[in-house]
């Protein structure tokens, strides 16, 4: 899970990246679904960071390796579920936000998991 976790994490900064650069020079969008497209994108990028550290520490020791796998599967679920769904209200007329908080849930999660099964000492 370890080389997984950082080669997702890798990606998906760079799309987060190409999304940010998309939303910043594209006048295709409202005031709003420009804020949606920004925040899906920040959020992504802050996930993805989480998403190499879980790789690293998981690279790193074989000590509490459950807790920083949960916590990786909680970024990615995170990044479907609450950047996922600023995305589809943005580009498309589905109305996603009931499933933005359940993203934000898997978030917090995934960061409690990985200060518990972090790189340790």
């Amino acid at each position: 899970m370890s080389y997984f976790f950082f080669f997702s994490g890798a990606l998906l900064a760079g799309l987060a990246i190409a999304i940010g650069a998309y939303s910043t020079h594209s006048s295709a969008f409202d005031e709003v679904q420009l804020l949606w497209l920004e925040k899906g994108a920040r959020y992504q990028m802050y996930h993805a960071i989480g998403l190499l550290l879980a790789g690293l520490a998981l690279a790193r020791k074989r000590k509490f390796q459950t807790l920083t796998n949960v916590a990786g599967a909680c970024f990615i679920g995170g990044i479907i579920c609450f950047s996922g769904s600023l995305y589809a209200m943005t580009f498309t007329p589905f109305e996603a936000g009931y499933i933005t908080p359940a993203g934000g849930l898997l978030f917090m999660i995934g960061w409690i998991l990985l200060a518990f099964g972090g790189p340790g000492k």
